[in-house]
């Protein structure tokens, strides 16, 4: 027989902790030994037949490895593992676990035989194998860790080493997972023996349980063995025998503190096994001293993984075992004063999960209720964490809890306080977050026990008010006589004492007893029936009263989601697209709650449909807006017919046209548009709307009707035919009677019919051929009747734009149409004057021949007298109205037509290679005539003579209409005194300015009055008509008005808030458009930001965010501006740093910041006031420079310094 191995575990493990390779092994397989250095000669074969010997003894009889040779060979082997193909690792590792097995078997056997003169021998075989078996696993462990960077240089290897790579993919296609199992049960097996009868000592004990602990820690160490959930529970097994029954409780505490410091993937797995160590095997000790020992750790501020770990594994702890963390929740609070926001964070999930637990729980006493308070209150504190990420995991915690069948009432009305609070915050996410919460907190509000689930506040009210009446009514007057007696007849108890009492005292008097008794009883039964009614009537109170506490709560609730839906409404058009989105959201919520502010956040959603498309989230903002209105107006509920849900469709889309201002209208255009492009719109709602506008029978609203034919013509821009095919009904209300008596349905009528002609740019997309129509069409006949009605009504105004408009859009020639339009209204309106005219002559003549006219008849017909200037000046207004307005689409006409020409051409010039030869022929002849001339005239030429008809024809030609006009409005604007009706002024202004859009000389000529008028006019609506058509001949002749800015400028400090935003939006659309030049004036535009009318100042606050993307727009022009605003005096000192503040924010780069740093600087030594310093003094703080001079100069101070003459 082999000599025995000498074996000693602590020797062998100094040897194996601190180098495997060093490990003696005397006694190896010399056929081994010789290929340590020739690694490639350690075939599969040679190693079988070393180890297949082993393998027969051993499985023979497990007392075979103390033989010298078969330990050190198996050891050797191990220590090769890096060059040991995996074939062999694998049959020593079956050796080494079945061995172990069929060893603990034995010692089961003998330990219940009580063999003790076995247990030394056995005591050192558990040792050897157990040794074995942790490097084995070690070993397996690491060429699992390899196996990926092995696996390449495998198959890169030559013919010659095929075996070699064979091998290699063998193992490649290895798994030891099912082992690494069987190892992990043999483990537990082992442990389950009765050890304190084989090991003396508990150091014995320890390191031969550590020999296992020390492998699962290996093997937990692999995030893709951890993954692997039955390797998982194994290795729990193992650890929570070791911890229960063999004293490894410290060693795991350190363990697990160590795992959770360097590997994030067991944050989880850590939680779960102190769970289980916890539930299933009764040892909770062990999880109280880690919670103990992490309460007290301090992290370095640069660790971020360590407290990440730790964050993860404390929330998934309080999850699974909330009541083992609840227990060293004194302890763990500590961590709120920590520097790591993680912990912070986690602590703040802890507490939100606890709160879930106790609320759970069937019994139910003072110390839950105080421990829910508490953890309530570090939530509620928490709202105000320094940190953004701790806001919004507070908000997040209240989110889940809403879900709780225990509603905490209190507590709720308080998180919707602070919710609301949140959505000021600073953070995008805490806002989004805050949304989010007020959206859960809406759907599981608990006020839906007694009428229902809606909020609306005037419900909520009014039932609070009939509550109040119905106390009111119950509780007795506090003048009722006798007062002070009920109570004490109300009060049973004290009844009930007081006859007792009588009744011993009539004891007493013997003779009168049975009287006084007869008595007693009907005093008896009268208190008894008063006291039931008034206790009947105090419980009525008390319901009441309870019923009143309800409602006022309820009321709380809705109040606070009332303001908080105002701040969201203002959150709809924040930066940031998943904030938007969940704003949206919200207002989809409170609408189905009936909540009264959604309304007004719904109508503020349109105009999202603007949001630029060009990114996911701005396509994502499009589409969720559409995907809500579709819920809200769209959808009909499931048990509707199709011809109800129709029905229900068209009463919703007409609905949102009530009360829309036109801003709202055209971003609802723009979205009824895309969704009839989306077919989300079907056949027969737009056959319901038809039916709506055209209804005759029956008398309608004239809001509906309205609201129909806008609606259409909104559709009608994606499709075209819905108006082609009902252009007899709309000649038959819109622009018969029914148009007459109502002039806005007449104008929305005439919008839907412009859209027939989709206009030049949507021609190319729309599926319906473009074909004008001539002058005698019954439609462009209408149109033009319906711009010659007389009426007093001022809508006839927008009738008339949008008529011409539309004559314009589909008449073949319009300008011969509305050349007869504007004849026939100059005859009816000096016709008029004329007649006038001849009865004063007349009137005057027969003066002369003293036929004089009674005197009763001048003083009725004063009245009439003083309507007639203002019919008649009415009449010209509108003339003057439909002049401007020609003239100006006449330009647009004259556009088109040089565009269509450019179109001809270019598609005939294509044409030329495709047909080099045309055939030759009658009609090709006249065709290629038409080409050719085409062809003779060049672009240029073409561009010039449209020009020439511009700039001299329309306003100066001989035989032009328009020519007469000029002159006229000229007349009326220069003597306002004279013609001083206020229309009259504001429709020639209007006119002139049109006038002055079409011919630059015309232009010239009277901007010198234009401009007059815009600084005289006491008229509001004319200066901002003068702003607006600067703005567009700085368009058209940028040369003339570019010297004039100054003027437009100056209506910043307009007196009225109308014309004062009127120029900051055209100021803003020329700057940024380029169309005029920067003259340092863009410090009155900075004012602009501290204005008082919110519009104004969030108007300029776009602007400059805008002009900061243009080539360092703020960077050139801040010097000038702060110039201008440090000379303001009617700009107190808070405002100025505001907006000095916000526009240094644009300087980001630091060389800017640096040189306007040098600029201002330069400014301190000429400062002549105090103010003057502090305000450059403070413009120099918001810059980053790090010019130490400049620093002294600031920290010298203001000094007066006063020159002597």
């Amino acid at each position: 027989m082999d000599d025995r191995v000498e074996f000693d575990i602590n020797e062998s493990l100094k040897y194996y902790l601190s180098d495997p390779a060093s490990v003696p092994t005397p006694g190896a397989h010399s056929t081994l030994v010789d290929c340590e250095n020739d690694p490639e000669s350690l075939t599969n074969s040679l190693i079988n037949s070393a180890l297949n010997p082993i393998v027969d003894s051993v499985a023979e009889d497990p007392e075979a490895i103390t033989r010298s040779s078969s330990f050190d060979t198996l050891q050797f082997l191990l220590k090769s593992v890096s060059i040991l193909p995996t074939h062999a690792l694998s049959k020593v590792f079956d050796l080494v676990v079945s061995a172990l097995s069929a060893e603990a078997d034995i010692i089961q056997n003998d330990l219940e035989s009580d063999e003790q003169d076995l247990i030394q021998h056995h005591k050192r075989l558990l040792e050897m194998y157990g040794f074995l078996l942790q490097w084995t696993v070690s070993a397996v462990e690491t060429k699992a860790a390899e196996k990926p960077a092995a696996a390449p240089v495998a198959r890169g290897r030559g013919a010659g080493k095929s075996a070699k790579s064979r091998t290699s993919t063998k193992d490649a296609a290895w798994d030891p997972s099912t082992q690494l199992q069987t190892a992990l049960d043999i483990m537990c097996k082992v442990l389950k023996l009765k050890l304190a009868k084989l090991f003396m000592t508990t150091s014995e004990r320890d390191t031969f349980v550590s020999l296992f602990t020390r492998s699962v820690y290996l093997i937990l160490e692999s995030e893709a063995r951890v993954k692997n959930t039955s390797i998982r529970m194994h290795t729990f097994k193992v650890l929570c025998i070791a911890v229960k029954h063999h004293g490894h409780a410290f060693g795991a505490q350190t363990s697990i503190i160590q795992n959770l410091s360097y590997f994030e993937h067991l944050s989880e797995p850590m939680a779960e096994f102190l769970h289980i160590l916890s539930e299933q095997y009764d040892y909770p000790q062990l999880a109280d001293e880690v919670l103990r020992d992490l309460s007290n750790k301090e992290f370095n501020s640069n660790d971020n993984r360590g407290p990440k770990s730790v964050s993860t594994f404390m929330i998934k702890l309080s999850e699974l075992a909330p009541r083992l963390v609840n227990k060293q929740m004194t302890m763990l609070v500590k961590q709120l004063d920590s520097e790591s926001y993680t912990l912070r964070c986690a602590i703040i999930e802890v507490c939100g999960n606890l709160i879930a637990d106790l609320s759970k729980q069937v019994e139910e006493n003072e110390s839950h209720k105080t421990q829910i308070n508490a953890f309530f209150d570090v939530l509620e504190e928490r709202f105000l964490d320094v940190n953004p990420y701790c806001r919004c995991r507070c908000l997040q915690v209240y989110a889940k809890l809403c879900d709780l069948e225990t509603k905490f009432p209190k507590r709720r009305q308080t998180a919707a306080e602070l919710a609301a609070r949140s959505l000021e915050d600073k953070s995008s996410n805490v806002r989004r977050n805050a949304i989010k919460l007020l959206g859960r907190l809406i759907a599981t509000h608990p006020f839906s026990v007694l009428h229902g689930g809606q909020l609306s506040y005037k419900e909520w009210s009014t039932r609070l008010q009939a509550v109040d009446a119905e106390l009111d009514a119950l509780k007795p007057p506090s003048d009722t006589p006798g007062l002070a007696e009920k109570p004490a007849a109300g009060d049973t108890t004290v009844d009930d004492e007081l006859l007792d009492d009588v009744t011993k005292m009539d004891l007493d008097d013997g003779p009168e007893e049975p009287k006084e008794e007869q008595m007693t009883e009907e005093q008896q039964a009268a208190a008894m029936q008063k006291a039931a009614e008034e206790a009947a009537t105090s419980e009525q109170i008390g319901r009441l009263k309870l019923t009143k506490r309800y409602y006022a709560e309820a009321l709380r609730f809705i109040e606070v989601l009332h303001n908080a839906s105002e701040i969201v409404c203002q959150l709809l058009s924040a930066k940031n697209k998943s904030e938007v989105i969940e704003a949206m959201d919200f207002f989809v919520i409170i609408d189905a709650y009936k909540i009264e502010t959604a309304r007004v956040g719904i109508r503020r959603m349109l105009r999202l449909i603007w949001t630029k498309g060009n990114s996911d989230e701005g396509k994502g903002v499009q589409t969720h807006l559409i995907e809500c209105y579709k819920g809200l107006f769209f959808e009909a509920p499931d048990s509707f017919s199709a011809n109800d849900a129709a029905n229900y469709i068209a009463r919703n889309m007409i609905s949102l046209t009530f009360g829309a201002t036109p801003a709202e209208l055209t971003s609802l255009e723009q979205l009824l548009s895309t969704m009839m492009k989306a077919e989300h719109i079907s056949e027969l709602v737009i056959t319901k709307l038809w039916q709506v506008y055209g209804v005759q029978k029956k008398e309608i609203s004239r809001n509906q009707r309205r609201g129909a034919i806008i609606v259409l013509g909104m559709l009608a821009l994606a499709d075209p035919d819905i108006v082609v095919r009902e252009m007899e009904t709309m000649l038959r209300i819109g622009l018969g009677p029914h148009g007459r008596a109502d002039l806005s349905l007449a104008k929305y009528t005439c919008v839907a019919l412009k859209r027939m002609n989709p206009g030049p740019k949507k021609a190319k997309e729309s599926p319906i051929a473009t074909s004008k129509l001539p002058n005698d069409h019954a439609v462009l006949t209408k149109l033009a009747a319906i711009t010659e009605v007389t009426t007093d009504n001022k809508e006839w105004f927008g009738v008339a734009e949008q008529a011409i408009g539309a004559i314009y859009a589909l008449s073949k020639h319009p300008d011969n149409l509305c050349s007869d339009i504007i004849r026939r209204k100059t005859k009816q309106v000096f016709h008029n004057q004329t007649q006038q005219y001849e009865q004063e002559e007349a009137a005057a003549a027969a003066e002369k021949s003293g036929l004089l006219s009674p005197p009763p008849e001048d003083t009725t017909e004063t009245p009439a007298t003083q309507q007639k200037p203002q019919r008649s000046a009415l009449g010209l207004s509108q003339l003057l109205f439909i002049v401007g307005h020609v003239a100006i689409k006449q330009i647009v006409h004259l556009e088109i037509c040089e565009l269509d020409f450019k179109r001809r051409k270019a598609e005939k010039e294509k044409a030329l290679p495709a047909n080099p030869s045309p055939k030759k022929g009658g009609n090709a002849a006249v065709d290629q005539d038409e080409l050719d001339l085409i062809g003779g005239t060049t672009e240029d030429d073409f561009t010039e003579a449209m020009a020439h008809i511009r700039e001299r024809e329309l306003l100066y030609g001989e035989h032009s209409l328009l020519s007469n006009f000029g002159p006229l409005v000229r007349e009326i604007c220069s003597n306002n005194i004279i013609y001083k009706d206020r229309n009259l002024q504001a429709n020639a202004t209007l006119c002139m300015a049109k006038l002055m859009c079409v011919s630059s000389e015309y232009c010239e000529a009277n901007l010198p009055l234009l401009i007059t008028i815009l600084e005289r006019s006491k008229d509001p609506i004319i200066r901002s008509n003068v702003v607006i058509a600067l703005g567009d001949m700085a368009v058209c002749f940028n040369h003339l008005i570019d010297e004039n800015t100054d003027f437009l400028y100056r209506r910043l400090n307009d007196q009225d808030a109308s014309v004062k935003r009127t120029c900051l939006m055209t100021l803003t659309f020329l700057i940024l458009a380029g169309q005029v030049k920067v003259k340092g004036q863009l410090g009155e535009m900075a004012k602009c930001l501290e204005d008082s009318d919110r519009r104004i100042a969030d108007l300029s606050r776009m602007f400059f965010t805008e002009l900061a993307t243009k080539d360092n727009a703020v960077y050139n022009h801040f010097v000038d501006m702060f110039s201008l605003l440090s000379a303001e005096k009617n700009l107190d000192d808070e405002a100025l740093r505001r907006i000095i503040k916000f526009l240094a924010s644009f300087i980001e780069k630091d060389k800017h910041a640096k040189q306007l740093s040098e600029k201002l600087a330069a400014r301190l030594g000429r400062c002549e006031s105090e103010r003057q310093w502090n305000d450059v003094t403070y413009a120099l703080s918001l810059l980053h420079h790090k010019n130490e001079e400049i620093q002294k100069t600031v920290e010298a101070g203001f000094r007066v310094v006063q020159t002597t003459a």
